[in-house]
């Protein structure tokens, strides 16, 4: 019987245990805080930032939802980020993708102070992950989450075969070198892979962030595998579908995510349980 992995409950969890560690700081004098940087007019950036604030809010946290018009200036949201870098009481600092064309990225996300930088993102915190480096530093929220639900469903990443569909640097690459260095034997590929049936066949963990809806069918699993489904898509008729065929694959799959309800409320959950780490680790 297919284990539908129940993202939503997990994160709940994973609260509960952020809102005592927040108390805990709040009886010490100690707010964490978290500036989320949103730009433009994006309606799904627009979502995820307010349940960002709202979550960060609830869980007692200090919140700065900062906006800026879609047209602002590469100086004014780096003069923004510095302030914030320089503000004893804030411990994270997010910048909401995408954003608009005319803004460098990248020179916005190096600009954030890596002890700040929540989602993992600058340059050194990548560094440190792929060199696998003892100490703290920030991940991938939601790379972190799916090793979060990995751990809530299986015994152990150690030894297993795992291929990742899509190459993201925002969440399929962190997540590699979080599995390797928990010793799994880790594969990716892309849309542009020649026979990707092969490599998707033979994992017993499979991840999938490719960005097309029902991308996997259940012909393309291994049975008895676990079937981690990142995509978001809406489709013509305003449904949310993810990167794998549920409603296939379940049929083989022996844990998978559903979309909603799998991955996403982890990405947030994990974001707010990394802005406490940064607090308790930098103070």
């Amino acid at each position: 019987m297919t284990n539908i992995i129940d993202g939503r409950k997990i994160a709940k969890e994973l609260n509960a245990k952020t809102k005592k560690r927040v108390e805990k700081l709040n009886a010490q004098g100690i707010t964490p805080g978290i500036v989320v940087i949103l730009i433009g007019d994006n309606p799904a950036s627009i979502i995820y930032t307010r349940n960002k604030h709202r979550t960060a809010e609830k869980l007692g946290m200090k919140s700065i939802l900062r906006k800026f018009s879609k047209d602002v200036s590469q100086t004014e949201v780096l003069q923004a980020i510095h302030h914030y870098n320089d503000d004893p009481t804030i411990h994270a600092i997010l910048i909401q993708l995408p954003l608009p064309k005319h803004l460098n990225q990248t020179e916005l996300i190096e600009a954030i102070a890596p002890e700040k930088d929540v989602d993992g993102f600058n340059s050194r915190n990548v560094g440190k992950l792929y060199n696998n480096e003892d100490g703290h530093y920030p991940v991938s929220c939601t790379s972190r989450g799916i090793m979060t639900l990995l751990h809530s469903y299986l015994d152990k990443i150690e030894g297993k075969n795992v291929t990742i569909v899509g190459r993201s640097i925002l969440v399929s690459r962190p997540l590699q070198s979080l599995l390797i260095n928990e010793n799994a034997t880790v594969t990716m590929v892309s849309l542009h892979t020649d026979n990707i049936d092969y490599y998707t066949k033979h994992a017993d963990i499979l991840v999938v962030a490719a960005g097309k809806p029902n991308l996997i069918k259940k012909d393309q699993v291994k049975p008895g595998a676990t079937v981690i489904d990142v995509g978001i898509n809406r489709t013509a008729n305003h449904h949310l579908v993810g990167d794998v065929d549920f409603d296939d694959v379940k049929e083989v799959a022996e844990n998978i995510t559903p979309v909603p309800g799998g991955v996403g409320p982890m990405t947030i959950a994990t974001l707010m349980q990394q802005t406490v780490d940064l607090c308790e680790w930098n103070r």
